[in-house]
């Protein structure tokens, strides 16, 4: 399964993002291949609006069925990630992206 962290980098020790349009990576990691790869995010600085259901399309194009972040989507971006059978939790915007994982393997995570 393909899961999905809001970062500020791209290692398993970058900061989490809090925040799910504007931040600045996802880095995603297959636990399959155990992998990880980064898609930059940063081309949606310059839209106005929209940012959430932008970020949301570029999950939906990495095929991921979770996705870890902050303080989770907003209405529309949740709305399409619901749509596309995508799970949000949120809750981990002050950990490392390995800290985020441990939690969500551990349950700690609140599903959004």
């Amino acid at each position: 399964m393909k899961i999905v962290f809001t970062a500020q980098g791209n290692t398993w020790e970058s900061q989490m993002d809090a925040r799910f349009g504007r931040a600045k990576f996802f880095v995603i990691y297959d636990e399959e291949t155990d992998k990880l790869t980064t898609m930059d995010n940063s081309d949606v600085e310059k839209e106005a609006h929209g940012a959430g259901p932008i970020a949301a399309q570029k999950i939906a194009e990495s095929k991921a069925k979770v996705i870890i972040t902050g303080n989770g989507p907003g209405g529309n971006a949740g709305t399409v990630l619901q749509k596309l059978g995508v799970k949000s939790f949120i809750g981990a915007g002050e950990f490392t992206l390995k800290q985020a994982y441990d939690a969500y393997k551990n349950g700690e995570l609140k599903e959004f």
